[in-house]
């Protein structure tokens, strides 16, 4: 049975200085769905992240972007917040001094104390002892990222990109963020969970795999990931990191003709 697709990608393409970074992404995600998109650093990953967003200077220079049926391609970062997107950016916003549950209470329409706390206790954060805190240098990298997903879950938009929500966060936590994943689809919301790290994956519906600028695999996570350990990991020392310069399209040509991300 065909999803019911929320956010479409097609054909996109995005031209930053010197370099070619998205390299005509086609990407659909449904509604209350979970999807991996995985991918080497370097692979294009984020750049998308900006461009679906409405990032200034990630403008698509061909395709389109379509959120639930309405072309989004030419809106800014407002217009696309307030259809119900949003992005938790892989480095946490800076609010210095804010009260936690000030912060928390920023993105949500009506804001409710039961609802904040419900966020910090899904981000596994007790909220007596964090909602009066400060959001400033007395917090961990890893209370920042939780706070930072819990403000997320707590705004409930209707399709959340996260980027690389692992980073900053210990191994041991994982499955406390791959469970705030599954607990935002299962109350209807949509999730791109971006990440290199594929056991990531194993919350997700669906998994794509990013690699130069292009999705080249889409299917199970099981599939995606079985594809991305045979035959990206082994060369993650040719990829290098973006900006990919001038020769992009070919580094694309070359991973593709030495089987790493044959199409």
């Amino acid at each position: 049975m065909e999803k019911d697709v929320l956010l479409q990608v097609d054909d996109v393409w995005v031209e930053r200085p010197g370099a070619e970074v998205l390299r005509g992404v086609n990407l659909a995600v449904g509604r209350g769905e979970v999807h991996a998109l995985l991918g080497l650093n370097g692979s294009g990953k984020t750049s998308l992240a900006l461009t679906l967003m409405g990032a200034g200077g990630y403008r698509p220079s061909q395709g389109c972007i379509l959120f639930d049926g309405q072309d989004i391609t030419d809106l800014g970062v407002t217009e696309r917040a307030q259809l119900g997107l949003t992005l938790a950016w892989q480095e946490p916003a800076r609010f210095e001094g804010l009260p936690v549950a000030d912060y928390l209470a920023l993105g949500m329409r009506e804001p409710e104390r039961a609802r904040i706390e419900a966020a910090l206790e899904a981000v596994a954060l007790a909220p007596m002892a964090y909602m009066g805190r400060a959001v400033d240098t007395t917090l961990s990298g890893g209370e920042r990222k939780r706070i930072e997903l819990a403000a997320v879950y707590a705004m409930r938009p209707r399709l959340t990109v996260l980027d690389e929500p692992d980073s900053g966060i210990d191994v041991l936590c994982l499955d406390d963020i791959m469970a705030l994943v599954r607990r935002m689809a299962d109350e209807g919301m949509s999730v791109l969970m971006i990440t290199h790290r594929d056991e990531m994956a194993e919350v997700a519906d669906t998994a794509s795999l990013m690699c130069a600028g292009a999705i080249i695999n889409t299917g199970t996570p099981a599939e995606v990931r079985a594809y991305f350990a045979q035959r990206c990991r082994p060369h993650e020392g040719q990829l290098g990191s973006q900006p990919w310069g001038s020769d992009a399209g070919g580094t694309y040509r070359r991973v593709v003709s030495e089987g790493v991300c044959d199409e």
